[in-house]
């Protein structure tokens, strides 16, 4: 088990209806939660295949292994909470509610995808869906989401708007915490009690660095300390334990209490691109991963405390390869971009 401060998260297995556990998750909540993260390691899969018949180009970053993080954290947010990413932002956009068929679009370069085609799979944006993006450059996502977290602080004290504050969630990976752009946005945030959180997807490796070489400080959520931010770890293979610390983090910003750092431990199944051949991990290591792969094992929970029937079970997958397979049919189908609009977006228009 995980440990914050005082408190312990629990894992899956602590969660069950027996417990008298005041958080129990309902059966509805559960396979929703399931269904989003199958959702994001199927569309990855597809992705995968997508990449080596040439369908799209470049860069392309799976989050396959991650999927807990996601949901955990993007499903408890309105829409009107903002989402700051990474360049592994596709499950990211998948959890705020971006329709597969325009993110897969816009990984084939089409007219149809979020950003028109002109992002690709590292600058996932919808303004519609408050994601504020994809970012090439670790640490770039950062100082973006202080400035949505400081907008809604403006617009309470200076237009009296009467809603709650809206939130900002910024992912970034375990690398990124030994950046300028880390530190010093984690002392504004504290300085002007931002409602954010920042989200540590700590994968144990920074391309094909491990995490433990690259600091001399491993543990990054202690690094809060230094702001005086709250900072916790999370067991980031378990969505239920994510969620639970989330749902705090989340109350305290809305309420204008400030940040909350978390620092989830979690592993990404694949290599760090689709051209990385992944032959700097052990075999053992990721095996040990494997086992705690985060979606089988909601799977188990659910069918072992007989939340749902296996059948239950098998209508989400076959839904979820549906939704995956007419994505991609429909970003086949869709335009390319017209050569005559190459500099459209580059400037605002009268």
């Amino acid at each position: 088990m995980c440990k914050k401060k005082n408190k312990t998260i629990l894992p899956l297995t602590f969660l069950s209806k027996s417990d008298g556990n005041k958080n129990i998750i309902s059966k509805d909540l559960l396979l929703s939660l399931y269904e989003d993260m199958l959702l994001g390691r199927t569309f990855e899969d597809m992705c995968a295949q997508m990449y080596y018949r040439g369908k799209m180009f470049g860069f392309v970053h799976l989050y396959n292994g991650q999927e807990a993080v996601s949901t955990g954290i993007i499903k408890l947010l309105k829409n009107e909470d903002y989402v700051c990413s990474t360049y592994r932002d596709h499950v990211h956009a998948l959890s705020k509610g971006v329709e597969p068929k325009h993110i897969m679009s816009e990984l084939f370069g089409k007219e149809t995808g979020c950003s028109k085609g002109r992002g690709g799979s590292m600058h996932i944006f919808s303004s519609q869906h408050n994601f504020l993006g994809g970012f090439a450059f670790i640490g770039e996502g950062i100082p973006v989401a202080i400035g949505s977290a400081f907008q809604s602080v403006y617009r309470k004290q200076i237009f009296n708007d009467l809603q709650d504050l809206n939130v900002t969630v910024c992912f970034f990976g375990d690398g990124t915490t030994n950046n300028g752009q880390f530190f010093e946005c984690l002392n504004m945030a504290v300085l002007w009690k931002l409602p954010i959180l920042f989200v540590v997807e700590n994968n144990q490796w920074a391309i094909g660095m491990a995490h433990h070489r690259s600091t001399s400080s491993p543990e990054i959520h202690k690094k809060a300390q230094v702001f005086g931010l709250p900072g916790f770890e999370v067991d980031g293979m378990d969505v239920l334990a994510v969620r639970q610390v989330a749902e705090q983090a989340i109350s305290r910003a809305r309420l204008g209490h400030g940040p909350t750092l978390i620092e989830a431990l979690t592993y990404r199944f694949r290599g760090h691109s689709l051209a990385d051949p992944d032959e700097l991990r052990s075999r053992k290591e990721k095996d040990a991963w494997l086992v705690r792969d985060p979606i089988k094992n909601i799977k188990q929970y659910i069918i072992e405390l007989s939340i749902a029937d296996v059948s239950v079970l098998k209508d989400i997958e076959i839904k979820v390869k549906k939704d995956v397979e007419n994505s991609v049919n429909f970003a086949l189908s869709s335009p390319e971009p017209d050569i005559k609009e190459l500099k459209k977006y580059l400037f605002v228009e009268d």
